[in-house]
């Protein structure tokens, strides 16, 4: 089931929702408005047991890691 970020456009609240159909109302959780920008998400896969991000790259040279802060 996909979990969509969105914006809202009147309070200006992040926030993300499970969205089983097309036809779901979705309303910010904050000023329950449903003037929303539904915003592109850094998305990855699961291959072998670990997280890959999905440009394919394989971490920094510094940590090694798929996840840390520093090189995503």
């Amino acid at each position: 089931m996909p979990i969509y970020e969105f914006k809202c456009r009147q309070c200006g609240k992040d926030f993300e929702a499970l969205v089983i159909g097309s036809r779901d109302d979705i309303n910010c959780p904050q000023c329950n408005s449903t003037s929303l920008e539904r915003l592109m998400s850094a998305c990855a896969f699961k291959s072998g047991g670990s997280f890959t991000p999905a440009t394919g790259s394989s971490g920094c040279s510094t940590c090694g890691s798929h996840n840390c802060s520093t090189c995503h």
